[in-house]
C-alpha cells in the first residue's frame, strides 16, 4: 500500500524511499506551537502526529496517512527546531557533555475508515562538549536548520552520538517502529 507522508521533511521521505516504501507527500499544515510550561514530551508528540495525520485525512478522505512528529527532552523542558541561531547556540548550549532522549510521535491514519494507530519511540544521543571555535563552525555551518535540537545525525554531524535505541529515530522516523506497528496491526493496511 502507498503511504501518504503528511511531512514536507526530505529527511523522512528519504528514510521511507531507502527503506523501500511507495510514498506521496502532503505536508499537513500544522502548526507546530511551542508548548506553555511543562508538558510530557511523549504525549506531545504522540499528539502532533496524530493531529497532523488526521488533518491529511480529513481533506482526502482516503489512503493511509503516516505522520510523525520529533523533539528533544532535556530537564523536563523540549527542545523544537530552533528559531534562530541564537535560539540554536542556546540549545546546543544546554545539551553540551549531557544524553538526551529525542522523541518521535508516530501515527497511521486510514482515511476512509477514521482508523488509526500511533506509537512513541525514544532514543538517546550523546551531545559532546564543544571549544568555542567549534560551536561557532557548527552555528555558521547552518545544519542546525529544522532540526529538533539544533543537530542532525544523518549529517554525520560530529558533536552527536546516539548511544541507545534507533538511529532513523534520531533523524525523524523510526523505521523499525513503523514496521513494527504494521506487523501488529495489519487491519491498518487492508482494504475493506
Amino acid at each position: 500500500m502507498r503511504l501518504i507522508l503528511a511531512s514536507a521533511s526530505p529527511r523522512r521521505r528519504q528514510l521511507l524511499t531507502e527503506a523501500g516504501y511507495s510514498i506521496e507527500v502532503d505536508p499537513s499544515g500544522v502548526e507546530e506551537l511551542e508548548p506553555e510550561g511543562p508538558v510530557d514530551p511523549a504525549a506531545y508528540v504522540a499528539e502532533l502526529a496524530w493531529r497532523k495525520a488526521h488533518a491529511v485525512a480529513s481533506r482526502r478522505g482516503s489512503g493511509l496517512v503516516l505522520a510523525a512528529d520529533t523533539t528533544c527532552a532535556l530537564d523536563g523542558r523540549l527542545l523544537n527546531k530552533p528559531t534562530d541561531r541564537r535560539d540554536a547556540d542556546r540549545m546546543i548550549r544546554a545539551q553540551e557533555g549531557r544524553e538526551v532522549a529525542i522523541l518521535t510521535g508516530l501515527c497511521l491514519y486510514r482515511a476512509d475508515r477514521r482508523e488509526w494507530i500511533g506509537a512513541v519511540e525514544t532514543s538517546v544521543v550523546l551531545v559532546r562538549e564543544m571549544t568555542e571555535d567549534e560551536r561557532i563552525a557548527h552555528l555558521d555551518s547552518g545544519n542546525w536548520e529544522g532540526k529538533a535540537g539544533a543537530y542532525g545525525v544523518q549529517d554525520d554531524d560530529p558533536i552527536v552520538s546516539v548511544t541507545s535505541g534507533s538511529w532513523s529515530n534520531v533523524v525523524g522516523l523510526p523505521l523499525e517502529r513503523l514496521e513494527q506497528l504494521m506487523r501488529d496491526h495489519p487491519s491498518i493496511l487492508a482494504d475493506r
